[in-house]
């Protein structure tokens, strides 16, 4: 069955992928592209060691790289720093391959509605492709139509929103894309795609 999804997620530690794993995943849609995530899930980690985890991931095949804002920046007030966080992944990411999409997880359920809209600018100065809620594994929680419609005003229309953590059916997912998001990380693919109007 191919699932016609964007990209299958895994972690940096089962890359690379043997041959023809990514498509028997996909449906053998060879479309699909292989995302890893850096910095996950706290975001603590420094900009060199997320940097040196992009590229490590391209090297072994990675397509996307999803990346965790560090929380204690954006807590600080410390905008600069985060756009320079996200400008050296970016450049090391476009410095291993060209082409690879970069998108900064926000943990929008951990910020205020300022703080998400100041995150927001800062990473899409420093060279993110997307803007993703979240990595899943936050106390405070996932993605909320609130934040993804925040996300969407904020970035405008050339940006990625990527709606992810807690989404589990295809009502939710649906309010997902009507609030602005362009994509949906889910693990019940399945299901959401499963109760789709055809």
């Amino acid at each position: 069955m191919a699932w016609n999804v964007a990209a299958v997620c895994i972690s940096p530690s089962w890359l690379p992928l043997p041959s023809g794993t990514l498509a028997q995943v996909a449906g053998r849609d060879t479309t699909v592209k292989l995302c890893t995530v850096v910095g996950f899930p706290s975001g603590a980690h420094t900009t060199v060691t997320k940097a040196r985890e992009a590229v490590l991931a391209v090297e072994c095949g990675a397509d996307e790289v999803d990346m965790v804002v560090n929380l204690g920046l954006v807590r600080d007030v410390r905008w600069s720093d985060i756009e320079a966080e996200v400008r050296g992944v970016r450049s090391a990411v476009d410095a291993a391959r060209r082409g690879v999409v970069v998108k900064v997880i926000c943990e929008s359920a951990a910020l205020s509605d300022d703080e998400l809209r100041a995150t927001c600018k800062a990473a899409v100065v420093g060279g993110a492709d997307f803007l993703k809620t979240s990595t899943g594994f936050h106390k405070a929680g996932g993605a909320t139509e609130r934040a993804v419609s925040i996300m969407r005003e904020t970035v405008g229309a050339d940006i990625g929103v990527k709606a992810s953590g807690g989404i589990r059916t295809t009502d939710a997912a649906l309010a997902m894309i009507a609030a602005g998001a362009t994509r949906i990380g889910a693990s019940a693919t399945r299901e959401i795609l499963a109760g789709m109007p055809s």
